[in-house]
């Protein structure tokens, strides 16, 4: 297979055949393993690692304003070990078997702490967030108006996210939604953005020869596809670097191209602003943690939107797998090596399948930002997109577990609530007055993205479902997986 071309695959297949270069290990982490440290883990690590957040340095909740951590969600106070102890004491019980029970947890049951959503270090959403798209959409909590014989909302334990958002990629309607203007971290989500910005300015068979100020700036730890100095890739080869590997060295090489970090994020705020993504601030393109830069689950359904509308950015977007140009072997010929896409709702994972109708978007995941997740899929005729910002249960793959979970209940339940916002289109298009029913162009913007989304974009189009592999193939992945699985990875560390 040459270089540049696109495999779609049915799964993990080719997970273990695929020999994509390993990242660094740091902050950033977009790779297949969903990892965010909690906040009393980040809290405790704060003076050894420096890009780690403290407990309070959650981004802020809106414009002007910081997000409040807010009161426990407990029914009860929270007792603390000594003063357990101290109440022990003073009921008649000796002070060394007080601090004994104390430190053994049997005076501070988990019980009396509440749930697990209860932490006083988790920050709440603000109490008034961004009306763009509706008033409920600036409300904080769960939002969504169910009609008789709808089914039933998947409940807190299952959708733990601190935001996100479901709603029809065509008509814009936002079917449900939980506090969609939270301004948190984006993590590489924000690479929707980078792209609906960039990509329309390079023919895709342009050719650029990296220099080394091309990769200078780049955030330590930061994902990579492979990209070396001094050799060439068009930029089809880059914009798969971007979409597959969440690659930062695809990103500094394009933003090179494009003049510059700094100018890029100059418009990639403009575009930002140009969509209605009034919770978004950018300062790096590739989304890598900042202080100050945010967005919303709200403002990366709109990129993804936007973006879904060209047809390079589907192609992309919904490519499972690719072969990646790599170095010049004896007599000048350029080898290649294959990369798999870190969505693991298109590309799958050991533990959770390809989602049924998948086409993209991008996930991402970050220390301060936790995992986050843009969806697009479609079920028959029906389009939905889903973003998902920052799980409070930190299992494998949540984000992605909490995203199918939603777009599951989002076919079943479309027509069977009424909307409780919608996606507005751009500034040029809508009036952006966040009103659910546009008025004027916002009407005609919508019937223009219908007619964009249900266009083909790329080998076989975005919006066909994965197809399957055949058989031989799916058990060269198998054995290729079980031998990764036994490899360690650098620095003795077992894989998990």
């Amino acid at each position: 297979m040459g270089s540049g071309s696109i495999r779609r695959s049915a799964g993990a297949l080719f997970r273990g055949v695929l020999s994509a270069p390993r990242t660094k290990t740091g902050t950033f982490t977009d790779v297949p393993t969903t990892f965010c440290a909690s906040t009393a883990f980040m809290a405790s690590t704060a003076s050894t690692d420096p890009t780690a957040p403290t407990a309070s340095a959650a981004p802020t909740a809106s414009t002007g304003a910081s997000a409040s951590t807010g009161p426990s969600a407990s029914t009860g106070p929270v007792v603390t070990a000594p003063a357990a102890a101290g109440r022990a004491a003073r009921t008649g019980l000796p002070l060394r078997t007080a601090a004994a029970l104390a430190a053994s947890g049997l005076l501070v049951s988990p019980l009396l702490a509440g749930t697990a959503h209860a932490d006083p270090k988790t920050p709440a959403p603000p109490s008034k967030m961004s009306q763009i798209g509706g008033d409920r959409l600036g409300t904080p909590g769960v939002q969504v108006a169910p009609r008789p014989g709808s089914p039933k909302l998947p409940g807190p334990d299952e959708l733990t996210a601190r935001s996100w958002i479901v709603s029809d990629a065509a008509s814009g309607k936002v079917l449900a939604a939980k506090n969609p203007h939270w301004r948190l971290a984006p993590a590489s989500t924000l690479k929707m953005l980078f792209a609906d910005t960039v990509l329309p300015k390079f023919p895709k068979d342009q050719k650029h020869t990296v220099k080394p100020a091309d990769l200078a700036g780049m955030g330590a730890g930061s994902s990579l596809v492979g990209i070396k100095e001094n050799l060439s890739y068009t930029v089809h080869d880059l914009w798969l670097g971007v979409f597959l590997r969440s690659g930062n060295d695809a990103v500094h090489t394009l933003s090179a191209m494009n003049g510059g970090t700094e100018a890029t994020v100059r418009q990639m705020q403009k575009h930002a602003k140009e969509l209605n993504a009034n919770d978004t601030h950018v300062v790096t393109p590739d989304g890598y943690d900042a202080p100050g830069q945010v967005s919303s689950a709200y403002d990366l359904s709109l990129f993804a939107r936007s973006g879904l509308q060209n047809a390079d950015f589907r192609e992309y977007c919904s490519t499972a797998s690719a072969q990646f140009p790599g170095d010049k072997g004896k007599g000048g010929k350029r080898a290649s090596f294959g990369i798999q896409n870190t969505n693991r709702l298109l590309s799958g994972d050991y533990d959770i399948k390809p989602y049924p109708g998948i086409a993209g978007v991008k996930n991402g995941s970050t220390t301060n930002a936790g995992s986050t997740f843009t969806g697009v899929a479609q079920r028959g005729d029906r389009k939905l997109l889903v973003t998902v910002m920052n799980p409070e249960k930190k299992e494998h793959n949540e984000a992605y577990r909490e995203a199918a979970r939603l777009l599951d209940w989002g076919f079943a339940a479309a027509d069977k609530v009424d909307p409780v916002g919608r996606l507005v289109g751009p500034r040029s298009e809508d009036d952006g007055t966040g009103a659910v029913s546009a008025k004027g162009k916002g009407k005609d913007a919508d019937k223009s993205t219908q007619a964009a989304l249900n266009g083909t974009g790329g080998a076989g189009g975005a919006w066909t479902a994965v197809g399957i592999a055949s058989a031989v193939l799916a058990v060269l992945g198998v054995v290729a997986f079980a031998v990764r699985r036994r490899r360690p990875l650098p620095g003795g560390q077992p894989r998990k």
